[in-house]
């Protein structure tokens, strides 16, 4: 196998969740919504790594609301 595969990684639904520290649902929201690149097998996603490494380092929650005046 050349070197280029074996870099290469898929990931559950359940990893990612467990790598962005939410739940498996809200991975399931990102791949709906597009934000989360996922190829489906059956019944189930795989991930790449590299794009759920992109997720990573994002702030989670709502953005905060500014104050009105």
């Amino acid at each position: 196998m050349s070197g280029i595969f074996q870099a290469m990684k898929d990931l559950t639904v359940a990893q990612v969740a467990e790598l962005l520290g939410v739940t498996r649902v809200r991975v399931h929201q990102l791949i709906r919504a597009g934000r989360l690149p996922a190829e489906k097998f059956g019944r189930d996603y795989m991930i790449k790594e590299t794009d759920a490494k992109k997720l990573s380092g994002r702030k989670t929650g709502r953005p905060r609301k500014r104050a009105s005046r």
